[in-house]
């Protein structure tokens, strides 16, 4: 007998419909009568080991394993299958083939995924929202899933989504849906709006930071324009500190970022029960991380940091310590805001649109312009910096020099407390809004993302930014990629002032954030 399962794979960050198609053959020699099991269509290792799963949990919830001859297919049978998630759906069409679900030629608007454990619980499984998209877009009504990750694939609304603990209860909903007679559980159902209310709760604030009043505007203006940073100064300044409290100055993240964000968490195999990523992302790797660590790979790629830290904080502590080969890797994601990932059997892009947040030493023991003694030599301290390549460099538009900070800030005696994180973020989305306004039918979000040709329309300067410009290229030796960066800062600059022009003095400020090149050390 036939039987017909829909089911999904996930490739990159979408997934793809596949088709589960059972048979079941009598055997014909009476002296083996042991069950044989084929699997067709390209499965992976872990399908092909699923077999035994399958047999345990059928047998295992109740119901008989049959003594046939079975083949699996999983089609099309010219894309690569990998992972369990295809336990469930497999285990559904052996029962409906065997009798133990009501006759019926397909499934057509359901779909299952879902890993089985030995006594028929099921297990959960990555990429659910990706999958429930899918659902969506071909048309496929039903969704029956891992419990723990209903919340995240109910985000999406146009389906019925039924988590389930067991082979048994799946099969109940499973027949439920193919006869009309109603399910043992309805579907599960969110709203977006309740997904969202706990977002924006951190459990650090600006305020916390003493001192670093210039490092912390500098900030501002990175989250405000999506721009890349670079902060030096000796160990203990803050540098680290005032990183991870960036993501508290951002904007909350709309429902259509959550989702992008999610996905990719998701295939993963990081969002677990919470259903939507409500925080932007911030990923701080070691400098031990590799090439595919960084921008992602393997066999059928999957995401690395880069990707992770999509629409969030990309922090790479401590620049210098990094493998110089897997900090170049960097230059494509931070210029195209994506990754594609080329192998022989298939090539995948992953979104990258991160702020790049880098933190370093002024040389190799931490002390070079502190005041403290430093024991480093000219040549030691230009290797050390020499790490870190010329066109890595020129790709991030801030760079700024984060003082060690002194007793009186330390202990706030006469200092006045810093600003709180929500009133700087409210700084921050109103220039975001003003870009938002400024781009909109563009397909540009924000100011670090501006072409040449808007870069001409929207960063124009009078007379007397032209001679600042001039001279601080000149001065400076700065590249053509500098000059860009220069004015989107500035635009930057200027929005946060509400400033439709750039003035002169939004420009100088601009330039600042550039002098502390190579020549920092020399």
């Amino acid at each position: 007998m036939l039987y017909l399962t829909q089911s999904a794979a996930v490739y990159g960050i979408d997934a793809l419909i596949v088709d589960i198609e059972v048979n079941l053959q009598p055997v014909k020699s009476e002296v083996d009568t042991s069950p044989t099991v084929l699997i067709v269509g390209l499965p992976d290792t872990a399908i092909r080991e699923s077999r035994e799963r399958i047999r345990a949990a059928i047998n295992n919830s109740g119901y008989f394993f049959p003594f046939h001859k079975t083949t699996i297919n999983l089609a099309p049978a010219d894309v690569r299958k990998e992972g369990a998630s295809f336990d469930l759906p497999v285990a559904l069409a052996i029962l409906g083939a065997n009798g133990d679900l009501a006759e019926s030629d397909a499934l057509d608007d359901t779909l299952s995924v879902g890993e089985l454990s030995l006594d028929g619980r099921v297990r959960p499984v990555r990429g659910a929202l990706s999958i429930a998209l899918r659902c969506r877009a071909n048309g496929i009504k039903n969704l029956i899933l891992p419990e723990e990750n209903g919340t995240e694939a109910a985000v999406v609304q146009e389906i019925d989504v039924y988590p389930v603990r067991s082979l048994r209860q799946a099969a109940a909903i499973a027949e439920g849906l193919q006869t009309g007679r109603g399910t043992p559980s309805p579907p599960l159902r969110l709203a977006a709006a309740d997904l969202q209310t706990d977002r924006q709760k951190y459990r650090v604030d600006f305020a916390e930071v003493r001192g670093q009043n210039s490092a912390k505007r500098a900030l501002e203006i990175a989250s405000a324009g999506s721009h890349n940073i670079l902060m030096i100064g000796s160990p203990g300044s803050g540098k680290t500190m005032l990183a991870r409290r960036l993501p508290t100055i951002l904007p909350p993240l709309e429902f259509e970022e959550a989702l992008e964000i999610t996905k990719i968490h998701s295939v993963a195999g990081l969002t677990g029960r919470n259903g939507l990523v409500t925080e932007r992302p911030f990923k701080n790797p070691h400098h031990t991380v590799s090439q595919a660590g960084l921008i992602g790979g393997g066999s059928i790629p999957k995401p690395g940091e880069v990707s992770l830290a999509h629409l969030g904080v990309l922090f790479l502590d401590e620049l210098p310590e990094f493998d110089r080969s897997v900090l170049e890797v960097l230059r494509q994601p931070m210029e195209d805001k994506q990754v594609t990932i080329a192998r022989a059997a298939t090539s995948l892009t992953f979104p990258s649109s991160f702020m790049l947040v880098a933190s370093m030493n002024p040389c190799p023991c931490g002390y070079y312009g502190s005041g403290r003694e430093c024991k480093c030599s000219p040549p030691v301290i230009q290797r050390y910096v020499g790490r870190i390549s010329g066109p890595l460099m020129d790709r991030i538009d801030i760079h700024i020099d984060v003082p060690a900070v002194n007793f009186k800030e330390l202990r706030g005696k006469g200092v006045p407390a810093g600003e709180a994180s929500e009133t700087v973020r409210e700084r921050v989305i109103r220039a975001r809004s003003i870009q938002l306004n400024r781009f909109a039918g563009e397909n540009v979000f924000s100011n670090s993302a501006m072409t040449p040709a808007q870069i001409r329309r929207f960063c124009a300067l009078d007379a007397d930014g032209e001679n600042l410009l001039e001279r601080a290229m000149l001065k400076q030796g700065l590249s053509a990629r500098a000059h860009d960066r220069i004015l989107k800062v500035a635009r930057t600059i200027a929005d946060l002032d509400a400033s439709q022009e750039i003035r002169p003095h939004h420009l100088s400020e601009a330039i600042n954030y550039r002098s502390l090149d190579r020549n920092y050390w020399t």
